[in-house]
C-alpha cells in the first residue's frame, strides 16, 4: 500500500495540539537581506513546462550528446571501411607528361612534346595489403557496433537512474519538511512541559537542537532535488522541469524477477560484450600482423611486366604503347596506356618488351625480428582475450548477485514498511482510547510514509540493478525500446545499429 506524501502532509498539518500546550517557536537567525538593485519592469511569467515522464526522458536522451557522439564515431569506423574497400578496389589514375628540348643549344630548333598517360591498377592476390586492410576495417566496425550498442544501454540505464534518483530526491524533501513540521510540533509541546516543569532543561534542548537538524535536514534534501535535476538535464542535455511532488512522477517501475540460468547470461555476454569483441579484433589484428611478417620474409619482391606498342629506340621517345604489370609481394596488378599527344615526323616501329626484377634480402634487413616482434604481440593479444572474458563472466555474476542483493532488500523494506502501518494502526487506536497523543499519531503517520519512501527507493535500485544485469548480458536492446513502455527489459537482440 503506497501513501500519497500530500495525504501525509494534510493529516500532519491538521493534528492540532492542546490550547493549553500552544506556544509560538522562537525565529530562526538569518543572515541581514543584502540591498536590492533598483525595480524593473516585470514582465509577464512564461508558461510552465510541462513534468517530464520516464518516457519522455528515455526520448529526450537519444538526442543527448552522449548518444550522438556514440552515433558519430560509429559512422566514422563505416566511413573507415568505405575507404578501405575503395583502396582495394580499381584504381583509376590519369595524368600528362610535357617536355620542350633545344639541341644543340646554339643551333638548333626547339621541339616540343606532350604524352598522355592512363593506369588502372587493382589487388589480385589474397594476401594484398590493401584486403587485409579492409578485413582490419571489417572487424573495427564489428567492434564499434558492439560499443555504439553499449553506450546506447548505458545511457538509457542512466536515464532510468537520473529519473529515479530525482523521483526519491523530491520524495525525500518532502519528508524532511514533514518531520521539520512535527519537530515544531514537538518543540512547542517541550516548551510547554518545561514551563509545568514537567522536564528538565536539557530536555529541551535536545528538542531545539532536534529541530535544528530537521531544519538542516530539509535544506539539504532541497539541494539534492536540484543537484538532481541539475544531474538529468546534464545527461540529456537540456534544461527538464520535475514534477513538484513524488506522487506526479511516474509510478515506481515494479520490482524485477530474479535472475535464473546466469550461466547462460555469461554465455551471451562473451558473445557480444564490447570488451570481449574488441580484444578478439586485437587478437586477429595481431595474427594478420605475423602473417605480413611471415609472407614479408618468404615472397621476394618479384615483379613482371610487357609493354608492347611502338617504344622508344636510341634516337627517339616512344609513341603509343600499352603495358601491364605485376607484384607479387604487394598482389597488385596493373594495366597503363600512354600516347603522344603530337605525331612523330618519323615512323616508330612496333615491338614488344618483357622485364622481370626480383629481390630477396639476405643479411640485415631486421625482418627475422619484425616476425619475432609480431609473435609476441599475438600471445599479449591472447592472453588479453582470456583477461577479457574472465572480467565479463566476473561481471555478469556480479550484476546478478548485485540484483539478487536489491530484492532481499525489498523484502526487507516491504517488511518494515508493514511493521510501520501495524503501528499507525496501533497508535490511532491508542489515541481512540485517549493512551496518546495526536504528536505520537503524526510520528507513526511519518514513520510509515518514511518506510513507503524506503520501500519505493528499494523497488528502484533493484529495477536498476536489473537493467545493469541486462546491459551486462547484452540482453538490453536499445534500437528495440519503446520510449512509451517504461521498462525496456526483455527485449530481442536486434542486428547491428
Amino acid at each position: 500500500m503506497r501513501f500519497s506524501l500530500a495525504v501525509l502532509l494534510s493529516v500532519t498539518l491538521l493534528m492540532g495540539l492542546p490550547a493549553a500546550h500552544a506556544q509560538t517557536a522562537p525565529p530562526i537567525p538569518t543572515a541581514p537581506p543584502a540591498p536590492t538593485a533598483p525595480a524593473e519592469p516585470v514582465s509577464a511569467p512564461a508558461p510552465a513546462s510541462p513534468s517530464l515522464t520516464l518516457a519522455q526522458t528515455l526520448t529526450l536522451v537519444r538526442a543527448s550528446p552522449g548518444w550522438r557522439s556514440a552515433d558519430l564515431q560509429y559512422r566514422s569506423a563505416q566511413l573507415s571501411l568505405d575507404s578501405a574497400r575503395a583502396r582495394a578496389g580499381l584504381n583509376v589514375t590519369v595524368g600528362t607528361d610535357a617536355s620542350l628540348v633545344k639541341v644543340p643549344l646554339d643551333s638548333g630548333d626547339w621541339l616540343g612534346n606532350a604524352t598522355l598517360t592512363a593506369q588502372i591498377s587493382a589487388s589480385v592476390l589474397p594476401w594484398s595489403a590493401t584486403f587485409e586492410g579492409v578485413r582490419i576495417a571489417e572487424r573495427a566496425l564489428n567492434r564499434a557496433g558492439a560499443d555504439l550498442r553499449d553506450a546506447r544501454a548505458s545511457l538509457l540505464v542512466q536515464a532510468v537512474r537520473a529519473y529515479g534518483a530525482a523521483r526519491e530526491a523530491t520524495a525525500g524533501a518532502a519528508l524532511a519538511e514533514a518531520q521539520a513540521t512535527l519537530a515544531v510540533r514537538q518543540l512547542e509541546v517541550a516548551r510547554a512541559q518545561r514551563t509545568a516543569n514537567l522536564i528538565p532543561e536539557l530536555a529541551l534542548q535536545e528538542r531545539e537542537g532536534a529541530l535544528q537538524s530537521a531544519q538542516n535536514a530539509a535544506a539539504q534534501a532541497r539541494t539534492s532535488v536540484a543537484l538532481a535535476a541539475r544531474g538529468l538535464a546534464n545527461l540529456l542535455g537540456q534544461s527538464v522541469t520535475l514534477p513538484s511532488t513524488a506522487a506526479a512522477f511516474d509510478a515506481v517501475p515494479p520490482v524485477p524477477a530474479a535472475p535464473t540460468d546466469v550461466d547462460a547470461l555469461v554465455a551471451r555476454a562473451l558473445l557480444a560484450r564490447p570488451e570481449v569483441s574488441r580484444a578478439a579484433a586485437q587478437l586477429a589484428d595481431a595474427g594478420a600482423q605475423k602473417r605480413a611478417a611471415q609472407l614479408d620474409i618468404s615472397l621476394p619482391d618479384l615483379s613482371a611486366g610487357v609493354q608492347y606498342g611502338q617504344l622508344g629506340s636510341a634516337t627517339g621517345g616512344a609513341g603509343r604503347t600499352v603495358g601491364g604489370s605485376l607484384n607479387v609481394k604487394s598482389g597488385v596488378a596493373a594495366a597503363q596506356v600512354s600516347f603522344p599527344l603530337r605525331e612523330s615526323a618519323t615512323a616508330l616501329p612496333t615491338g614488344l618488351a618483357l622485364s622481370l626484377s626480383a629481390s630477396l634480402p639476405v643479411f640485415g634487413s631486421g625482418k627475422g625480428t619484425a616476425l619475432t616482434s609480431a609473435d609476441v604481440g599475438q600471445q599479449a593479444a591472447a592472453l588479453a582475450l582470456e583477461s577479457a572474458r574472465q572480467s565479463v563472466d566476473l561481471d555478469v555474476r556480479q550484476k546478478s548477485a548485485d540484483l539478487l542483493t536489491a530484492l532481499d532488500r525489498v523484502e526487507e523494506a516491504a517488511s518494515a514498511l508493514a511493521r510501520a502501518q501495524a503501528n499507525l494502526v496501533s497508535t490511532r487506536a491508542r489515541l481512540d482510547a485517549g493512551l496518546v497523543t495526536p504528536l505520537d499519531v503524526a510520528q507513526a503517520d511519518l514513520s510509515a510514509a518514511q518506510a513507503q519512501n524506503a520501500l519505493n527507493a528499494a523497488t528502484a535500485n533493484a529495477y536498476v540493478s536489473s537493467l545493469l544485469l541486462a546491459q551486462a548480458s547484452t540482453e538490453l536492446d536499445p534500437t528495440l525500446l519503446n520510449p512509451n513502455q517504461p521498462n525496456p527489459l526483455a527485449l530481442p537482440t536486434g542486428g547491428r545499429p
